[in-house]
C-alpha cells in the first residue's frame, strides 16, 4: 500500500511554482520538496489544508491511494 502525492501534477495545472506556493502558505521549500517527490512521512491538516486553500483544490487532488503500490 502506498499513498501518491499529486502535488506537481495540480501545481501544473494551477501555473503555480513550488516556490509561490511556499512564499504563500508560508512553508519552508524544503518541506514542500519532500511532499512533492513523495519522501514525505505524514503531513498535518493544517498544512494540508494551507495548500489546498491556495491552489483551490480538494486533498484529494494532491493525495492519492495505490493498495499495489510500495512505501518507500
Amino acid at each position: 500500500m502506498a499513498i501518491i502525492v499529486r502535488l506537481d501534477d495540480m501545481l501544473a495545472r494551477r501555473g503555480v511554482s513550488l516556490t509561490q506556493l511556499s512564499e504563500s502558505v508560508d512553508i519552508t521549500l524544503a518541506n514542500l520538496s519532500i511532499l512533492k517527490t513523495g519522501k514525505a512521512r505524514a503531513i498535518r491538516f493544517s498544512t494540508l489544508a494551507a495548500i489546498c486553500g491556495f491552489l483551490d483544490c480538494q486533498p484529494g487532488d494532491i493525495l492519492g491511494f495505490d493498495p499495489q503500490g510500495e512505501e518507500p
